[in-house]
């Protein structure tokens, strides 16, 4: 197997769905790369153009602002664009790979691909996957569940292949527990990787579930810490 990733590299942070100052500030005193703002209506963690651009106002530099969009139109994603230049986009519904180069019009964009759980997931080629969207800075992987977006669904990872010349982000049903066995299963078959993640680091919900959009510290902050100290012990095998 070609070994694509550098064992000792840096497992960059992606926390999704933000809707509160306050939670964007706690993100980032937690030591994140990115932060998310989904942009599609029929989220319940949803917020508008302007609404995620005065989020990102809170953001300092290096930390970077993504725009999650769904079957967009071009008109919405220039819009957006216009108010928050500095943003990533990132594509998650059924944009083609020459769709996703058009909407993106010059900008680094994120692919998410949505792979089936169960045993179903040995069936997709993420290596042809990446190859089809090769123009993309990296290839988020998620869940596929009803709807867009992983649900805070896990999928098997395990099933990927054993190298995919890709930067790829691992998302869906990830949390501070778990997240270390995905980096270090999954990082010696890709060119780097990064995490994402939304509803394991949520205020839970008092019957069950989370708050959509409502994020908690104490959680930000385990998440951070499981994610160095997975890099920390890959370092150490190298």
């Amino acid at each position: 197997m070609m070994e694509l990733s550098n064992p000792q590299a840096r497992t960059r942070i992606k926390l999704c769905g933000f809707t509160r100052e306050s939670d964007v500030e706690a993100a980032v005193g937690a030591g994140v790369d990115a932060i998310g703002f989904v942009l599609f209506a029929k989220s319940p963690r949803a917020v508008n153009a302007q609404r995620a651009a005065a989020l990102a106002r809170y953001l300092p530099p290096f930390v970077s602002p993504v725009l999650l969009f769904v079957n967009a139109q071009a008109d919405e994603i220039r819009a957006a664009c216009e108010l928050i230049p500095q943003a990533l986009l990132q594509f998650h519904g059924d944009e083609s790979a020459s769709g996703c180069q058009k909407l993106a019009a010059g900008r680094a964009y994120l692919r998410a691909a949505r792979i089936p759980t169960g045993p179903a997931g040995a069936d997709f080629d993420l290596v042809k996957y990446a190859l089809d969207y090769s123009q993309a800075q990296a290839i988020l992987l998620d869940a596929h569940v009803e709807g867009f977006g992983g649900g805070g669904k896990a999928f098997n990872w395990s099933l990927l292949p054993p190298s995919v010349n890709a930067h790829l982000v691992l998302s869906g049903g990830l949390n501070a527990v778990n997240v270390g066995d995905g980096i270090a299963l999954l990082r010696p078959r890709c060119k780097s990787l990064a995490v994402d993640v939304s509803s394991a680091v949520e205020v839970d919900a008092p019957g069950g579930g989370t708050l959509k959009g409502i994020k908690d510290s104490e959680k930000m902050n385990h998440f951070v810490a499981a994610v160095r100290a997975a890099d920390q012990r890959l370092a150490g095998l190298t």
